[in-house]
């Protein structure tokens, strides 16, 4: 596909489009770098909490900390003279009626053509991949498919979470994003190689099976989010005892990730349980995999706050024996 509009080499004057936390360190970079930014656009206010205040995206907090117009109308992004629009993280599809008129470039966590879409982070922890990166790309009509102007790719380690990986990613695409406009944008090149899509996780992809290896579980756990059921009223086969009260896990071990002298593993978790199994030795919960154990650290029992696991053990009175399904 053709780009809509080419940037000139080196821009100054930008508009600034992006939403959540991730996106922040790329604003405040350019801020930093002493880019003309007249218009930051972001997604509207929401209302969260138990009192529905309204409360608004990251980006519109620290731009306003910055001194920055800010805005949510696409459409006034065209009326202020800038020379190039930056979207890191927005949160929509930008129209064609847009990019017809400013050309735009954006930050994207992955190596593209690898994990286009909303959520490669995510995708990328629960496929189990050993590296990522960020693409500053030309933005097109396609999603995500726009001709790429610099990688750089990241490691990721076997604890990261989408947070801490996110994090870094935002810190990466922002050092990358101000780099390349200062120096000048070279002509992108197509993307190469097959793609992948990274669709919107929802909570049916977070659910755990247990019948599934161990590393599939504790990847979910690490993407945030997961959660399983307590078979039936506490215990049983998780078809025959019903639909038991949902318990979201925050914090987990794959067992065979992590070094056996830092975190023995006690000898009464050896046995052949069936997937979803509980153990519970030594204050410590394991849940037996199709392959491995999973060690539950912390969880969120259904109308509950978060705790150790071992604390829900001995509140819920489970122990050894019972299921997860």
């Amino acid at each position: 596909m053709v780009l809509i509009a080419p940037p000139p080499e080196r821009p100054r004057r930008l508009v600034f489009m992006g939403s959540p936390d991730e996106a922040v360190p790329a604003l405040e970079a350019l801020v930093d770098a002493g880019f003309d930014i007249p218009l930051v656009i972001t997604r509207e206010d929401r209302r969260r909490g138990r009192r529905s205040r309204p409360s608004p995206t990251p980006v519109k907090a620290a731009a306003l900390g910055l001194g920055l117009e800010v805005g949510h109308d696409l459409d006034a992004s065209v009326e202020v003279g800038a020379e190039l629009g930056v979207v890191v993280a927005y949160g929509r599809i930008i129209p064609g009626r847009i990019l017809d008129r400013l050309p735009m470039v954006n930050i994207h966590f992955s190596l593209l053509p690898r994990w286009r879409g909303a959520a490669p982070v995510e995708r990328a922890l629960m496929a189990g991949d050993r590296e990522t990166g960020v693409c500053l790309m030309a933005m097109e009509r396609g999603l995500d498919t726009g001709p790429v102007y610099a990688c750089e790719s990241e490691p990721i380690g076997s604890e990261d979470t989408t947070v801490t990986l996110k994090s870094r990613l935002a810190r990466r695409g922002a050092q990358l994003l101000v780099e390349r406009l200062s120096s000048g944008l070279t002509p992108p090149t197509a993307q190469v190689g097959e793609s992948t899509y990274a669709a919107k996780v929802t909570s049916d992809d977070l659910r755990i099976d247990w019948a599934l290896p161990a590393e599939v579980a504790a990847r979910l756990v690490r993407v945030g989010g997961a959660w399983t059921r307590l078979a039936g009223d506490g215990g049983g086969d998780g078809e025959k005892g019903g639909s038991g009260p949902r318990l979201k896990i925050h914090r987990a071990r794959h067992l065979a990730e992590l070094p056996s002298d830092l975190f023995p593993v006690p000898t009464e978790v050896g046995g052949t349980g069936a997937p979803g199994t509980l153990t519970v030795a030594s204050r410590r919960v394991f849940v037996t995999a199709a392959e491995g154990f999973v060690e539950l650290l912390e969880v969120q029992p259904e109308g509950r706050g978060r705790q150790r696991a071992a604390d829900w053990v001995n509140g819920a009175r489970v122990g050894t024996g019972d299921r997860l399904w």
